[in-house]
């Protein structure tokens, strides 16, 4: 019995996106999160650039996953379902110190980034995503999504000189293929390299 599915192509995966954060959109973006209300917007963005992780990664993150002596945060579950160990900045050590510190947080409270309490007294993680696309809407970035921070951080980790598998062991990316679409280098930032480097004559 011939199986029909055999025939079917896997559609090819789209060109992927190439947005990058200008200095210009950046220190405005940074400018109002640190402006709002809640610190943890702050301290939440500011670690998504810093250190590519998702999301869902950091807005999980409990207490004991943060080690701040060692500068390394220990992701339990990701996306790809493999655990992984990121490597934090000295920018990104010193965000968390604050965020671990934080003096609202709630006694017995593990979650770094914690929610008001529902309905059943639990507190969930903290749901930023409104203010985050208000801020997008009042800053005319509506296209920049948070997932294009990680796509930041993987970038500046590859213009750093970090290799592919030292930065897929940071991003968690199983490919080098996938790992490609997210490191689009700056074509001006090559031309110092092009600059410095000892390119054969003919």
């Amino acid at each position: 019995m011939v199986n029909p599915v055999l025939n079917i192509r896997r559609p090819s995966p789209g060109p992927g996106r190439n947005r990058r954060l200008t200095s210009a959109e950046e220190a405005s973006l940074m400018k109002a999160v640190d402006a709002h209300s809640n610190p943890m917007l702050r301290w939440i963005v500011r670690i998504a650039i810093e250190t590519g992780m998702r999301s869902s990664e950091i807005a999980t993150l409990q207490r004991s996953q943060v080690d701040v002596k060692r500068r390394v945060v220990r992701l339990i579950e990701t996306k790809n379902t493999l655990p992984r160990t990121v490597p934090l900045t000295r920018e990104a050590t010193k965000l968390f110190r604050e965020a671990l510190a934080n003096p609202l947080r709630p006694e017995g409270t593990e979650l770094v980034f914690f929610g008001e309490p529902g309905r059943d007294d639990k507190r969930r993680p903290y749901n930023f995503n409104k203010v985050w696309l208000d801020i997008k809407a009042r800053m005319g970035m509506k296209d920049l999504r948070f997932h294009d921070l990680r796509h930041e951080a993987v970038s500046r980790f590859v213009e750093a000189g970090l290799s592919d598998q030292e930065v897929s062991a940071i991003s968690g990316h199983k490919s080098m293929q996938m790992l490609k679409r997210y490191t689009h280098l700056r074509a001006e930032d090559l031309v110092a390299r092009l600059d410095s480097a000892s390119l054969p004559k003919r």
